[in-house]
């Protein structure tokens, strides 16, 4: 098949020589033809309006499981078929989704009232069943990944097909940031209870802008237009396509060449070719994903003990990493609340520990002056320039005499890996926060959680989570976060990196601009 910048060529190349023939005095580009296509619109090869999306990211969707997993990736394309009851706008303020109305009855309870006229994509209506359903078997599943998200809540009580009532076990003052992300998509009861799991997760169905089509694994997954979405029908594009494309190379080629509309994870030695080409830009955004490494304190490892931690935070050069390796592409972090979350701590964005005599200090205080053996695990494609930071930070632990070896893993196993608990001394992770509360970020270091994970335990961060989890004045609140995020930047669990940047070439034939939560809401993308 022609690709579509080449075909485009030829068209206008075609109708320019028609025009010629005509004695016309030209087109601007942009205007809109007598069928109401617009000169700048994709065509097939039979010259019919090509409206199909095509999205090329790095890494497959892990799940259609919407409580079963963390990742930013899935929830982007998640977005596009299942709503939350609330939702942020461009600014991060709360505003309603699926829910129309709600009431606070008090520090426990919550009432709120469903959109009229709201369907699943098999027309079964949205009710306050669908809603007890789905926020219940989060907040009661502990095997589920988000359960520590939800399980504050302690029942959904049923008032009417579209009244219910959320009652949590305490105060709980990020609710509405939860109701607003990830595990809050609501699933359709009847539909699942009449046909198993199982048959929702190969052939899932929500509320959204789009429904599914198709799923290939490793390859691409295409969602098509809801006929009877409730804020009315897309009409901007037939099909959105998420083409899997682990290879920085290839993404980049097929954005040239015109195969994909938009392109995740561009490497920053492709940005001058991608905006010197013709039709192609870069476009950025400061993402909320801290890039760090995830550290075992498990007994009997050297990263055990905190000194070594320390050790090899001094050892690692972030701000080469931020603007060698990245070429500006990501801001060095020591906390993973960063600006624009509630609870960031200004002190500990935008710096970072780099002393190597240091760390060799600390390495022989913790009794490791010759160095010792690790393994640092990591994805390769699922982040921008994973693997060339992975091995930057094995040559720089190298020069205090830690040998790394580097174990690359396909995002599926590495997947799998942390599941089954199977990390090694350290990984290399980014954590995103769509929930845009620090209260989120700083869980991660809750020791239940992270229980044969990390095994990392500190008892006045354990004090602070559970005093913070309920405290509805906000002030306090901020400072508890603050403080959490103050005692991980010196015992150093996690080692922070940088906080990255979003970095996505785009066809100039589409009007799209990343958001800091990089979710991809094809909805909102427009055809130029």
């Amino acid at each position: 098949m022609m690709k579509r910048k080449a075909f485009w060529g030829i068209f206008l190349f075609v109708i320019s020589a028609i025009l010629l023939v005509g004695c016309s005095g030209g087109t601007s580009t942009g205007e809109t033809t007598d069928n109401g296509q617009k000169e700048t619109d994709k065509t097939t090869d039979n010259g019919q309006v090509d409206k199909t999306l095509t999205i090329a990211v790095g890494s497959d969707m892990v799940s259609f499981d919407i409580h079963n997993h963390n990742n930013t990736s899935t929830e982007a394309v998640h977005v596009n078929m299942f709503n939350y009851l609330f939702k942020k706008d461009a600014s991060g303020n709360i505003i309603n989704e699926l829910v129309e109305e709600y009431e606070i009855i008090d520090d426990l309870t919550v009432e709120m009232k469903l959109r009229e006229g709201v369907t699943f994509h098999n027309g079964d209506p949205l009710t306050s069943e669908d809603v007890k359903f789905t926020l219940e078997r989060v907040a009661k599943d502990d095997k589920l990944k988000e359960y520590p998200n939800y399980k504050q809540i302690k029942e959904v009580q049923v008032i009417d097909e579209l009244t219910f009532r959320v009652v949590t076990h305490a105060p709980e003052p990020s609710l509405f940031h939860r109701l607003s992300r990830l595990g809050s998509g609501i699933l359709p009861k009847n539909y699942i209870e009449a046909n198993g799991f199982d048959h929702f997760l190969a052939n899932p169905i929500g509320t959204g802008p789009y429904q599914f089509k198709e799923w290939v694994r490793d390859d691409h997954i295409t969602l098509v237009p809801f006929e009877n979405y409730y804020n009315g029908k897309v009409e901007e594009w037939d099909e959105v396509v998420f083409r899997v494309i682990p290879e920085n190379s290839t993404r980049v080629s097929e954005l040239l060449t015109g195969g994909v509309d938009i392109a995740v994870n561009i490497p920053p030695a492709d940005w001058d070719r991608v905006n010197s080409n013709e039709g192609t830009a870069i476009v950025q955004e400061v993402s909320n994903r801290v890039i760090m490494l995830i550290m075992r304190a498990t007994e009997g490892l050297p990263t055990a003990d905190v000194r070594v931690r320390q050790a090899l935070d001094y050892a690692i050069d972030d701000g080469t990493l931020a603007d060698i390796v990245l070429k500006g592409g990501a801001v060095p972090t020591k906390t993973m609340v960063g600006p624009g979350n509630f609870g960031d701590n200004p002190d500990l964005y935008n710096t970072f520990n780099y002393d190597v005599e240091k760390a060799k200090a600390l390495l022989a205080e913790a009794g490791y002056a010759d160095g010792f053996e690790m393994t640092l695990q990591a994805p390769r494609g699922r982040y921008l320039q994973d693997a060339e930071v992975a091995e930057m930070i094995a040559g720089m632990l190298a020069a205090v005499n830690v040998k790394v070896n580097v174990e690359f893993l396909e995002w599926s196993n590495f997947v799998e890996m942390r599941n089954a608990n199977e990390n090694k001394e350290a990984y290399l992770l980014g954590l995103g926060n769509s929930m845009f509360d620090g209260a989120y970020s700083v869980d991660w270091y809750r020791a239940e959680r992270m229980a044969g994970h990390t095994d990392y335990k500190n008892d006045r961060i354990e004090e602070l989570l559970a005093a913070s989890a309920s405290n509805m004045n906000p002030e306090e609140r901020e400072k508890q976060i603050q403080e959490i995020s103050a005692i991980a930047a010196e015992e150093v669990p996690f080692i922070k990196l940088y906080q990255e940047k979003i970095n996505i070439g785009v066809s100039d034939k589409i009007d799209f601009a990343p958001t800091s939560d990089e979710m991809i809401n094809a909805a909102s993308i427009k055809r130029k």
